[in-house]
């Protein structure tokens, strides 16, 4: 449920929709590159595959719900970062830390939430349109409002086509390297209504539809692509039982399906998972106390009928949140029942203190789970039907300071991970029919760090940065995390004087290692940016973005290619 910021302890990050907006960009990935804790890799340019590293955590050890709707695959893990569509979204929610006794398995770096438009106020038309590098152009359209009086309908529904025909996926020296232009098409879809039937008493409805034909590079004649399908749909009611009661009940779905082409023949990969949550929320005085009762399921359905099951999760959580003055406190605990691995229970306990009106320390502790993928447990000559889901605990403490013009944060953070699922080769369960190695349950893993983050407001410029100091290693080889840099982050500042914006931003990453085994270096890399907009008329904008200013040459995946210097332009009239 909504909090004011100053009252969250978990450690956080808001993208606002004047964020997006004034960002230019058209990649959820390329516009979370810059946040406070997050790494990126792709195998490629926009629309091949990407994933999300938060704190050291892996792609498949956080958690990604759309409007409260989780979404992912149920057989590689992780969700499919390049499936979702930027243009649908209005503002995205980062929550540091492990968070599994709030949201159940796979929380263990952090949680990502995103929401798509939603509708408020009269009749709002937005339009936008824009071309770039690469042959790069998108179009999208949208209306929301909402009705006056107590029985308020809220709406709102975006479209959106974007298209590039993008460069080379592959470097010379890549497998299956080939030379060709590796582009992409998507279209999206999403509408969020809502009715308030009286005071606090709503039904609604969220959607999500994700079209995205990619190609990528797998041969060196033949046009390999990826044809990816995201979907995502939400039922709620919400209705206040008294004074003090607040119940809310959610049935959801979502689909992520895959359907490879390459030139061994088609593989396709498909997960559905269904949810059914009853949520109660009682305030006692200035305290808050929840209560989650949860099932879901998850379904697999691919081109190997070994991986082809079904993994049901019943859960049951509780938080209380304490208000005392200077003093705020958290407390949580969950137990996830699954199917295939049994009860886990996670739990987390959190205090924080105002020294001042601006000045805040938070100190916490808690546990966390990854759940073993389908393909972890099931894939022939991979998956062990017996491994163990991972562990994780995690101690932080963090100040942070906001007076209206100013914030600035500094978080510690030691992620300890047990049962580490690794690719061990040669595999210690069955050699004999496990004779490329296998997913174990073999080492053990600590993320610690530092986390700094500040802006400040002087004038018409916004100065802001973060940076990001760490050691993400595996404690049983001793070698560093493949593809996580001990430093990375970045700095811009941003100009605004009535009808014209501007800002600049340098991301700056050290070397990484591409591999377990820490064999093959990925160079550091600075990124200098650049982006305006231009209020011509009322209600019109023109707005552009500069990326990768000087040509910086450099890989996030070894051998894969990344964009060049390039330009997006576009102009968007949004009725205010």
């Amino acid at each position: 449920m909504p909090q004011i910021a100053s009252e969250v302890l978990s450690d956080n990050v808001v993208i606002t929709q004047e964020d997006i907006a004034q960002s230019g960009q058209t990649s959820l990935v390329d516009l979370l590159q810059s946040r406070r804790g997050i790494e990126i890799t792709r195998n490629g340019g926009p629309g091949t595959n990407s994933s999300v590293f938060i704190r050291g955590a892996a792609n498949n050890q956080n958690i990604v719900l759309v409007d409260g709707v989780r979404i992912g695959s149920a057989t590689t893990g992780g969700a499919s970062w390049a499936a979702i569509p930027l243009s649908q979204i209005d503002h995205v929610e980062i929550v540091y830390g492990p968070l599994s006794s709030l949201y159940g398995a796979d929380a263990m770096g952090g949680v990502v939430q995103i929401f798509t438009k939603k509708g408020e106020g009269s009749l709002a038309p937005v339009v936008s349109a824009g071309a770039g590098s690469y042959n790069t152009r998108n179009l999208e359209a949208g209306i929301s409002g909402a009705t006056a009086g107590e029985q308020k309908f809220r709406y709102a529904l975006n479209a959106a086509h974007e298209r590039s025909d993008g460069f080379s996926a592959t470097r010379l020296g890549a497998f299956g390297f080939n030379p060709d232009k590796d582009g992409y098409a998507s279209d999206s879809a999403s509408g969020r209504f809502s009715l308030a039937l009286a005071k606090d008493q709503e039904i609604g409805l969220s959607l999500l539809h994700n079209r995205l034909n990619a190609q990528f590079d797998n041969s060196k004649t033949f046009d390999d692509r990826n044809m990816q399908t995201l979907d995502a749909v939400a039922l709620h009611a919400t209705n206040r039982i008294n004074s003090t009661w607040l119940s809310t009940a959610q049935l959801s779905q979502s689909d992520d399906k895959l359907d490879s082409l390459t030139a061994s023949g088609r593989n396709f990969f498909n997960t559905r998972q269904s949810d059914l949550s009853w949520q109660h929320d009682v305030n006692i005085g200035k305290d808050l106390l929840q209560a989650v009762l949860e099932r879901r399921e998850e379904k697999a359905d691919t081109s190997n009928p070994a991986v082809n099951r079904t993994r049901t999760t019943n859960s049951v959580a509780a938080a209380y949140q304490l208000r005392r003055g200077a003093h705020l406190a958290t407390a949580s605990v969950r137990n996830d029942d699954s199917s295939q691995s049994g009860a886990t229970t996670t739990g987390s306990l959190a205090y924080g203190y105002r020294m001042s009106n601006a000045l805040r320390a938070n100190v916490s502790a808690g546990t966390s789970f990854r759940a073993p993928t389908f393909n972890e447990l099931f894939f022939p000559g991979y998956g062990i039907a017996s491994n163990k889901p991972e562990k994780g605990r995690n101690i932080e403490t963090g100040l942070y300071y906001e007076d209206g013009k100013s914030q600035f944060s500094a978080v510690y953070y030691r992620n300890r991970i047990t049962d580490l699922l690794v690719t061990a080769f040669p595999c210690p369960v069955d050699p004999a029919t496990h004779q490329f190695g296998c997913a174990y349950n073999v080492n053990k893993a600590l993320l610690t760090g530092v986390t700094f983050g500040a802006n400040t407001t002087f004038g018409n410029y916004t100065l802001h940065g973060s940076l990001d100091l760490q050691d993400p290693h595996d404690e049983t080889t001793g070698r560093e995390l493949a593809r996580r840099a001990r430093r990375h982050g970045a700095v811009g500042v941003d100009y605004r004087a009535g009808t014209v914006s501007a800002g600049s931003e340098l991301v700056f990453s050290s070397k990484r290692f591409d591999d377990a085994a820490n064999r093959n270096v990925l160079g550091g890399y600075t990124l200098v940016n650049l982006r305006a907009s231009y209020d011509f008329a009322p209600d019109w904008s023109l707005f552009g973005r500069w990326d990768n200013v000087f040509g910086k040459k450099y890989e996030l995946v070894r051998n894969y290619a990344t964009a060049g210097s390039s330009l997006f332009l576009g102009v968007r009239y949004a009725m205010k």
